[in-house]
């Protein structure tokens, strides 16, 4: 990882890992996503965590329980969280702004759900010029009727 680099984490929010309907593989997930972060923090790489938004009566809807970043890799003084209520974590947010204040060129991206989310990020960044690391390990979903995670 090098300085022109940060490392995003989407959605990793308490709600994704209820117990009635957990991510796919949810403790791999964290533990992939935890020493990720350990790295990006020893290398000096920024941690950008981006926090979903969830309208009225939503499991992640702002300011209740579910909403919350999931403590097992929480965001330490110093690491940006970004609210963003759409798929794409640069819709109607400061994400631009935030890379662009620290030079950052290259995106490592990581968290949930690979489909929505994680794909819309992904494509929006390579659109915006970020050479775009998707860590084919660290991302996940929900078994759909049409689509296995």
């Amino acid at each position: 990882m090098s300085n022109n680099t940060a490392l995003l984490v989407i959605d990793m929010q308490i709600c994704n890992f209820d117990d009635s309907a957990p991510v796919y593989e949810g403790d791999n997930l964290i533990k992939k996503i935890s020493n990720l972060i350990a790295r990006a923090r020893g290398a000096r790489v920024p941690v950008i965590y981006i926090q979903h938004c969830g309208p009225e009566g939503a499991i992640d809807r702002p300011d209740t329980p579910g909403w919350e970043i999931n403590s097992a890799i929480a965001p330490v003084k110093g690491d940006a969280v970004i609210r963003k209520s759409h798929p794409d974590a640069f819709q109607d947010t400061n994400l631009q702004l935030e890379l662009e204040s620290k030079g950052i060129k290259r995106l490592i991206i990581t968290g949930i759900q690979t489909e929505y989310c994680i794909d819309t990020t992904c494509r929006r960044a390579y659109s915006l010029g970020y050479d775009v690391t998707l860590v084919k390990d660290a991302h996940s979903t929900w078994n759909r009727d049409n689509l296995r995670a």
